[in-house]
């Protein structure tokens, strides 16, 4: 069992830029592949990035690619999203997802994921 909580959410202006956190507790954070998913209202969940339990390997979603960055501190069990260049369609809540792998593995499908945080507020203001 795995237990996400996110922070670092707020309200931005655009071109303005937010690091949102996502801390996890209980069975080693290492043995997880990590993602990032957002929600924007009236929207499907979309998905954002995505890291190995390494941190070796990372996707991003074309849309925020150039703008966002994933990456994680195992020693810490943390995962973090640095997004730059922010922009008001970036408007949604995000959250975090676990799930346990091997390998360089990361998904880009939530199906995957098996452990979901519950969201932080992320507002791109014109």
């Amino acid at each position: 069992q795995v237990q996400l909580v996110e922070s670092g959410g707020g309200l931005v202006q655009a071109g303005g830029s937010l690091r949102l956190s996502c801390a996890a507790s209980g069975r080693s954070f290492s043995n997880y592949a990590m993602g990032w998913f957002r929600q924007a209202p009236g929207k499907e969940r979309e998905f954002v990035a995505a890291i190995s339990w390494s941190g070796r390997s990372a996707y991003l979603v074309n849309s925020v690619k150039g703008r966002f960055a994933i990456s994680r501190d195992n020693a810490k069990s943390t995962l973090y999203l640095q997004m730059n260049s922010l922009k008001p369609e970036d408007t949604a809540v995000y959250c975090c997802a676990a799930t346990a792998t091997s390998g360089e593995r990361f998904f880009t499908n939530a199906g995957n994921y098996a452990y979901w945080g519950q969201g932080t507020q992320v507002t791109v203001s014109s």
